[in-house]
């Protein structure tokens, strides 16, 4: 079964519930900051375990002591869709254990 698009509204109250994402350019957007690079590094790995769980993946971005994730649903043409929010919701759950803020 296709993963269905979210309304605006929809997309709206989700977002409310995830602090520091936010809807850019059709994605759903975080950027964390941690205390070094390591830890940066470990969340992304971290991260790259929940999509492999989910088979849902974002876009990562690994700076110096930064992590950026940009999400949508390809099979659902680019839109957002519960796959998304499901992920943004266990990133949101795991990135403290990693100090990121």
């Amino acid at each position: 079964m296709a993963a269905e698009p979210l309304s605006q509204k929809e997309i709206e109250d989700r977002l409310a519930e995830l602090p520091g994402w936010s809807l850019d350019d059709g994605r759903l957007t975080r950027s964390y900051r941690l205390d070094s690079h390591f830890a940066a590094a470990a969340l992304v790995v971290h991260v790259a375990r929940i999509q492999d769980e989910l088979n849902h993946h974002a876009e990562i971005t690994l700076g110096y002591d930064t992590v950026g994730l940009a999400v949508s649903t390809h099979s659902a043409g680019g839109a957002i869709t519960d796959l998304d929010i499901a992920l943004a919701r266990r990133v949101r759950d795991a990135a403290p254990a990693h100090g990121a803020r």
